[in-house]
C-alpha cells in the first residue's frame, strides 16, 4: 500500500478519504517539520502533501526518492521547484479556485482596517485613551470615489475588484497581458493591492522606486507572497511618509520575528497569513490536495496539476 507523508495535520474529512486507500504518516506538531525531519519522513513515503512552509527542490527530490507525487496545500507553488519536478517526472498539484473569495475578503479587510484605523482605535479604547468625540480625531481614508489599483489580474485580483466596486471605488489593474502601465497605476491609485504569484520576475516587484511613485495619501495591501515586496523599502516608505499606510497578510520571512524592524513602522497592519483561513475554504483545499494525490497514486492525471 502506498504511503503518504503529510507535513501538517489536516483536521478535515479529506484526510479520512486518503486513509481509506493509503497508509498515511502525519507530522503532528503545529510547527513545520525541520528540513532534516522532513527529508527523513519523505524518504519513507511514496507521495507528499505539503504546505507552503516546506521547500521541495531538485536536491530534495533526489534525496527523497522514490517520491512519485506532490500535492501542495496552496494555490502558490513558489515553495516547489516545478521544473525540477517536471524533469524527474513527478507530478505536482495545487488547490486553485476554492480560496479566491476568502483571500479577497482578507485583502479588503486589510484595506478597510488600515484606511479606517480599526486596530488603532481598538487599542485606544482598551488602553483607556478614548477621549470625548472630536471632529479631527482618528481621520482615515475614504473608499467611495477613490481608485483601487490591482496588480495581478487572476481570480483573486478580480474578486478584489468586485469588492472595491461594491464600495463605490474606481478600479484599474495591471498584469502581464492587460490593464494599464504599472507606473501609471501606482501614480493614480489611492489603494494598491498586490495579487501576483512569487516568481523570479515578481520578487521585490514593489521596491523603493515603486513606493516613491505612489501618492503620499495612498495605502498598500499585500496578500500574495512576502517576497514580492522589498520590506526594507516598505518600512522606509512608511517611516518617511511616502505612503499613508500598509496592510499585510504575508511577510518574508514567515513567521515575522517580533523584533523585525518592519514592525516599528507607523500605520502598518499585519496579520499572520490567514487569507484562506476559513473552515469551508481550508476544508475545500484539503479536498483538492487529496484528490490530486488519489489520482496520481492511481496512475491517473491530477485534476489540478501544475507541473
Amino acid at each position: 500500500m502506498p504511503r503518504v507523508f503529510i507535513s501538517r495535520d489536516l483536521p478535515f474529512p479529506a484526510l479520512d478519504r486518503l486513509k481509506e486507500q493509503h497508509e498515511v504518516d502525519v507530522w503532528e506538531q503545529r510547527t513545520p517539520p525541520p528540513p532534516d525531519d522532513f527529508l527523513a519522513r519523505a524518504r519513507e513515503a511514496d507521495a507528499l502533501l505539503t504546505c507552503v512552509t516546506e521547500n521541495v527542490d531538485g536536491d530534495f527530490l533526489d534525496r527523497a526518492a522514490p517520491i512519485t507525487a506532490v500535492a501542495n496545500l496552496a494555490v502558490g507553488t513558489d515553495n516547489i521547484d516545478l521544473e525540477a519536478a517536471k524533469q524527474r517526472g513527478i507530478p505536482v498539484g495545487n488547490t486553485p479556485g476554492v480560496l479566491t473569495d476568502a483571500t479577497a475578503d482578507i485583502a479588503f479587510a486589510l484595506l478597510l482596517g488600515i484606511a479606517r484605523r480599526i486596530t488603532e482605535g481598538d487599542r485606544e479604547v482598551r488602553e483607556g485613551r478614548w477621549a470625548p468625540w472630536h471632529p479631527g480625531h482618528m481621520l482615515g481614508g475614504d473608499l467611495a470615489d477613490n481608485t483601487l489599483g490591482i496588480i495581478g489580474w487572476g481570480r483573486i485580483g478580480q474578486a478584489m475588484a468586485r469588492r472595491g466596486e461594491g464600495f463605490g471605488m474606481r478600479v484599474v489593474h495591471h498584469s502581464r497581458s492587460s490593464g494599464i502601465d504599472l507606473d501609471e497605476l501606482l501614480e493614480t491609485s489611492d489603494y494598491v493591492s498586490l495579487h501576483t504569484p512569487l516568481t523570479p520576475e515578481t520578487r521585490h516587484l514593489m521596491g523603493a522606486a515603486q513606493f516613491a511613485r505612489m501618492k503620499q495619501t495612498a495605502y498598500f495591501i499585500n496578500t500574495s507572497r512576502g517576497g514580492t515586496v522589498d520590506q526594507d523599502a516598505l518600512r522606509a516608505a512608511l517611516v518617511d511618509g511616502e505612503i499613508a499606510g500598509a496592510g499585510l497578510d504575508v511577510t518574508d520571512p514567515e513567521p515575522l520575528p517580533g523584533d523585525d524592524p518592519l514592525l516599528t513602522a507607523p500605520n502598518l497592519l499585519v496579520v499572520p497569513h490567514v487569507g484562506s483561513a476559513t473552515v469551508r475554504t481550508r476544508s475545500r483545499m484539503a479536498d483538492l490536495a487529496v484528490d490530486n494525490l488519489l489520482a496520481a497514486l492511481a496512475g491517473d492525471e491530477m485534476p489540478n496539476r501544475v507541473a
